[in-house]
């Protein structure tokens, strides 16, 4: 049975190229468009990993981080935010949201797909 990943971004580009790395790499992917869907399907798919996008339609990314803390039923979830939003501050409020890791876009595939494989390890 292969784990899933929810790649929760509302950039088709984005999430075409991740779901063929997720993919490629064995994950079983589930995608959601914008912030409410993302937390949807977190409660219903309980994913232990997303890849999550901090500026969304609906909800922000950090706005889906603080949910998933503070529902006990999925605050085990981990949470790779994936954003364009790189200054210090926004890494700060990331990681305050209750993010696990936080990397910025573009980033290297190469890199996303290890640090995907330490988080689920």
């Amino acid at each position: 049975m292969s784990t899933k990943v929810l790649i929760a971004d509302d950039e088709p580009n984005i999430v075409v190229s991740l779901s063929f790395m997720m993919k490629r790499e064995g994950y079983e992917v589930l995608v959601a468009r914008d912030g409410v869907q993302a937390l949807a399907m977190i409660r219903e798919e309980k994913p232990p990993l997303v890849l999550l996008d901090a500026m969304m339609p609906g909800m922000t990314g950090f706005d889906v981080c603080e949910a998933v803390r503070a529902d006990e039923t999925i605050r085990e979830t981990l949470i790779l935010m994936l954003t364009a939003k790189g200054r210090e501050s926004d890494v700060a409020r990331g990681l305050g949201a209750g993010a696990d890791a936080y990397m910025t876009k573009p980033f290297s595939t190469r890199e996303l797909a290890a640090k995907v494989r330490d988080m689920l390890a």
